[in-house]
């Protein structure tokens, strides 16, 4: 995937054509090359597509501050001479969490539509002082760019489902002086802990929850509490947007 940076400084993949835009937002820990197949077949049926590397990760700026509302606000001037009314936003995990608080009405004209894959939507006290604890450790540095590439590949739920070389990969490291790097900011991490029912509940634009039957992170039943109409895709994993393009963009229709 081929990008370039917005005015804010985001590294944003773009393709396709159309007046209908789907705005792809990748999930923590991973980058805009996640979507590589699912932009593929919205350009195949005939749809604009844009994929950013969110703030902290990829070729994206570094610095902070990474709540949700950041990353928002970082979108909505992403968006900001696009028709709202032709806007769809697909999600995944974290990015359907800022997707949702773009659609929350706080940052600007709503979306048309919302569609989040693999939202994790119950978390403990013990999993957000785990998050929280995450983002006060040093980045590692890793002698070599393969060690580095698996760490990221592990990191952003991709380690077993791609090859070590896979394009899904693209963006995820960086040289440092010393060695390779995940190209993540670990301060990442100090977005979790809001609701995240309340910010799913809060998004003003109709909103579609989905997930992989088999994602350990989320089950139908929970979506159901939110969306009445949730979709569990069968026998897809917590990244069913890597291992099942199509039955991903399926869920636009």
């Amino acid at each position: 995937m081929q990008g370039t940076e917005d005015r804010n400084g985001l590294w944003v993949a773009r393709g396709g054509e159309g007046d209908r835009l789907v705005v792809l937002l990748h999930g923590l820990g991973a980058t805009a090359a996640v979507w590589r197949g699912v932009a593929a077949r919205l350009e195949s049926r005939g749809h604009r597509w844009i994929a950013p590397d969110l703030r902290g990760h990829g070729r994206s700026p570094s610095d902070g501050p990474f709540g949700f509302g950041n990353h928002a606000a970082d979108i909505a001037q992403l968006l900001a001479a696009e028709d709202p009314a032709c806007v769809t936003v697909l999600g995944h995990s974290f990015g359907g969490v800022v997707g949702a608080l773009l659609c929350g009405g706080l940052f600007g004209p709503v979306p048309a539509r919302l569609v989040t894959l693999g939202v994790k939507i119950d978390w403990s006290t013990e999993e957000i002082a785990g998050a929280q604890a995450s983002a006060l450790r040093p980045a590692k540095v890793f002698a070599t760019r393969a060690e580095a590439l698996e760490r990221h590949a592990k990191v952003s739920g991709l380690f077993g489902l791609v090859t070590p070389d896979a394009p899904e990969l693209d963006g995820g490291v960086c040289a440092t002086g010393d060695g390779f790097a995940l190209a993540m900011n670990p301060r990442v991490f100090t977005a979790v802990g809001p609701s995240v029912e309340q910010i799913l509940r809060a998004s003003l634009a109709p909103t579609r929850l989905s997930a992989g039957s088999d994602d350990p992170m989320v089950s139908l039943e929970t979506m159901l509490r939110i969306d009445p109409g949730a979709r569990a895709l069968p026998g897809l994993p917590h990244n069913a947007h890597v291992t099942d393009p199509a039955a991903v963009v399926a869920l636009l229709d």
